[in-house]
């Protein structure tokens, strides 16, 4: 019997947590909440619905992803929800990004041309 493997499990540890990061990162509301969160400079409180062009639903399923890759965290303060970047894993992106972008350094005079066929 064949056992079925996911693609991801088929790349090392290093390029699926860089995948999933990149996953959470690729909608522009969730860099909005990232961005906003950061401009704060606190942890806030409530319903943050109000500061986004989006209903309430749509957004809280933005910040489950943000939160699901541990870019933000959320805790209940009484009956209200209390929502901060996560230090670490902010650190932890932005070693990542940096990372990558050393790894793929090009030089200025790179160029990229298209071959031409023979026929």
């Amino acid at each position: 019997m064949k056992m079925v493997v996911s693609k991801t499990e088929l790349f090392d540890k290093e390029l699926q947590d860089r995948a999933n990061l990149f996953k959470a990162l690729a909608h522009p509301v969730r860099l909005q909440i990232l961005q906003f969160l950061a401009q704060s400079k606190t942890c806030l409180t409530g319903d943050i619905s109000d500061k986004f062009p989006l209903t309430r639903t749509t957004l809280n399923q933005h910040v489950k992803e943000l939160k699901n890759a541990g870019l933000i965290c959320g805790h209940m303060e009484g009956t209200k929800i209390v929502y901060c970047l996560n230090y670490l894993m902010v650190k932890k992106m932005e070693s990542i990004l940096t990372g990558l972008l050393n790894e793929i350094h090009l030089p200025q005079d790179f160029c990229c041309v298209k071959k031409q066929s023979n026929n």
